[in-house]
C-alpha cells in the first residue's frame, strides 16, 4: 500500500508539474487552476514546488477577500429599508459646472507660473544690473549758468509758461445731467 501511495504521489506531482507548465503558458482552464490552488493549500508539498506556494496561496487569499458574504444583500436591503422607514433618504442633486469653474485649476497654475517668472526677472534684474551708470557723478557735473540769478529767472519763466498752459484749459466740468460746475 505504501508503494501504491508513493506511485500515486509521484504521478500527481508530474500532473501538477504539467499543470504548472500549462499555467505559466496561460493554457489552463479555471478548473485546472482550482486544482493547483487546492494542491498548494496543502501542508505537505515537495521542496521543488515550494516556491510556487506563495503565488497560489496569495490568489486563494485574494479570492476569499474579494467575495461578498452571503448576508450582504440582506444587510444592504435592511439599510435601505431602515432609511425609507425613517424618511432619511438623501436626495442628490446634480450641479451644473461652468467652464470657468472647470478651468479654475488651470488659471491658478498660470498665476503661479506668472508670479515665479516675475520674481525671477526681478531677481535677475536686481542682481545682474550695474547701478553705477544711473548714479549722478557730481564731480563731472557742470552748471550751464554762472550767475544764480539768471538761472532763477529762467526757471521762473519756464514755470510761468506751464501755469499759463493750465490756465488755458477749460475749467468748466459738464455732468451727464447737463449741470455745469465751475
Amino acid at each position: 500500500m505504501y508503494i501504491e501511495t508513493r506511485k500515486n504521489n509521484s504521478m500527481d506531482y508530474k500532473y501538477i508539474e504539467q499543470l504548472l507548465d500549462r499555467y505559466f503558458a496561460a493554457e489552463t482552464s479555471l478548473e485546472e487552476e482550482n486544482i493547483l490552488r487546492a494542491f498548494f493549500s496543502q501542508k505537505d508539498i515537495p521542496a521543488g514546488m515550494e516556491k510556487y506556494r506563495d503565488l497560489f496561496a496569495f490568489q486563494l487569499a485574494e479570492q476569499e477577500e474579494a467575495t461578498l458574504g452571503d448576508d450582504f444583500d440582506a444587510r444592504m436591503l435592511g439599510l435601505i429599508g431602515a432609511q425609507e422607514a425613517t424618511g432619511k433618504t438623501q436626495v442628490v442633486k446634480a450641479r451644473e459646472i461652468r467652464l470657468s469653474q472647470r478651468l479654475m485649476p488651470l488659471f491658478k497654475a498660470a498665476a503661479v507660473v506668472a508670479i515665479f517668472l516675475t520674481l525671477g526677472q526681478a531677481a535677475q534684474f536686481s542682481i545682474g544690473e550695474d547701478r553705477s551708470e544711473d548714479e549722478i557723478n557730481y564731480a563731472n557735473y557742470k552748471d550751464t549758468y554762472d550767475d544764480p540769478s539768471v538761472a532763477y529767472d529762467k526757471v521762473q519763466s519756464a514755470l510761468q509758461l506751464i501755469g499759463e498752459g493750465f490756465d488755458a484749459q477749460p475749467t468748466d466740468v459738464v455732468l451727464k445731467d447737463s449741470t455745469v460746475i465751475e
